[in-house]
């Protein structure tokens, strides 16, 4: 089955974390990951090389791979350059996605995007944050793109707030014709179904899921608003 078909209408898991904290480690990623698999998980995105191969030790599905990097001089990070793509691909990835925003960057995107396919022959993914900006991106030749970066780029900032951004992937399935992926604050099962009714290719879903930490904290913050209530004169 073509990769894309393997993905399509499906839920990606993406297992990430900073290293520095106790889930920021390959083993435990890769344990998320083949968890998430068993869950029913048709993909999953992950962060590194090292945590990559860690991951594609213990699961069949395809891996969406990113290197974070932060440049001097340069606001994108995800996948930053071409050596940074050589590296998730090397460690097993079989999708590269890349921060396909329309601000400064060290290497030409659509050079980007070209190198990846001629030289290390995957799919790329654009993360992109608006409208015009997957446009572009899918006419430079990217295989899919995903709105990871909606809310996260300066002019995008006041989306955040409402949460998964449903109308860009409505208004990207209209106006390109490649796969879209709906990624970003998805916090539910109905949001993730929402995607996809909007015509969304498939849906990564990270934070609700993996991050243990951030999870537990709304239950905490919430069930304390019930405590302050209660001791309430």
């Amino acid at each position: 089955m073509n990769l894309l078909e393997r993905i399509r209408g499906g839920l990606i898991v993406s297992c990430q974390a900073p290293e520095d904290t106790p889930l920021g480690q390959p083993a435990v990623l890769a344990a998320l990951a083949e968890a998430a698999v068993r869950g029913g998980a048709v993909g999953i995105r992950a962060n590194l090389p090292q945590n990559i191969r860690a991951v594609r030790q213990l699961v069949q599905v395809p891996i969406i791979g990113i290197y974070k990097h932060t440049l001097p001089d340069y606001p994108v990070y995800i996948t930053p350059t071409f050596e940074h793509a050589r590296a998730v691909v090397e460690a097993g990835t079989d999708i590269v996605a890349i921060d396909a925003t329309a601000r400064e960057r060290p290497e030409p995107l659509a050079q980007l995007i070209r190198r990846i396919h001629e030289e290390l022959h995957v799919p790329v993914m654009a993360d992109i944050s608006t409208l015009e900006e997957g446009i572009a991106a899918a006419e430079m030749g990217a295989d899919l793109v995903a709105t990871t970066m909606s809310g996260y780029t300066p002019y995008t900032q006041d989306r955040r707030a409402s949460g998964a951004d449903i109308v860009l992937v409505a208004q990207l399935a209209q106006k390109v014709s490649v796969p879209v992926v709906c990624e970003g604050r998805i916090a539910s099962p109905q949001d993730a179904r929402l995607a996809l009714e909007a015509g969304a290719w498939a849906v990564v879903v990270g934070t609700a899921i993996t991050a243990i930490d951030h999870v537990t904290a709304r239950f905490v913050q919430e069930m304390r608003r019930q405590t302050a209530h209660n001791d309430e004169p």
